[in-house]
């Protein structure tokens, strides 16, 4: 019999044993953030600072909304890379609720998953609070990439939680493999926006 385990409930020792699945740390093995990455016009860049600018401003005044982190950075990241238009498909998954007690307050929040055109995942983070790191969502991501229906086929995933941003590569196998991307964080010297939208642009043509 065919075990299913919600998403909610996997955790990332649960994936590692059960589908026997390994963390590369090889740098060759996930070059598609670092290579031949395409340049983004001076308009996209003024588009990006824009992005910046905004979320940094509505972080000014917490509590953020829900679904500030789509509206405001998620969706003008996939405008620009082309995300909305054919061949891609956007669908939603079931939302997924965390929390966090912080000093005897619970914080609550939620991860949402997209999946665009079945080889690339993208995770959101939301929280009225700057409370999860990337971290808790690593184990749902891998439980969606896992199912890609393509298997023979290297699957690409993002987590985002609002200001940090990394990427996934998944290729499975009997032992399947993933590996990680650095962490590109809004609030570092230079806008990690730029670098953002060219890896999600090589995503975009090289799926």
């Amino acid at each position: 019999m065919v075990q299913t385990i919600p998403a909610k409930q996997i955790s990332l020792q649960k994936l590692t044993d059960k589908f026997n699945l390994q963390l590369i740390e090889n740098d060759h093995f996930f070059r598609e953030w670092q290579d031949n990455l395409p340049e983004i016009a001076e308009a996209e860049k003024q588009r990006l600072d824009l992005v910046k600018a905004s979320y940094t401003n509505l972080l000014a005044e917490p509590p953020l909304l829900e679904n500030t982190v789509k509206m405001v950075v998620l969706s003008p990241l996939l405008h620009l890379a082309g995300f909305y238009l054919p061949p891609f498909r956007i669908r939603s998954e079931q939302s997924i609720e965390i929390s966090l007690e912080d000093e005897g307050v619970m914080i609550r929040g939620q991860i949402d998953v997209l999946v665009v055109y079945n080889q690339f995942w993208v995770v959101v983070i939301e929280s009225k609070q700057a409370a999860f790191s990337l971290e808790a969502g690593r184990a749902q991501l891998l439980t969606y990439m896992l199912a890609n229906p393509h298997p023979h086929r290297p699957t690409y995933g993002l987590i985002l939680n609002g200001s940090s941003f990394r990427f996934f590569k998944l290729v499975k196998g009997e032992t399947s493999q993933y590996a990680l991307s650095r962490i590109f964080d809004l609030f570092n010297p230079e806008n990690d926006l730029y670098q953002v939208l060219q890896v999600l642009k090589h995503l975009a043509v090289s799926r």
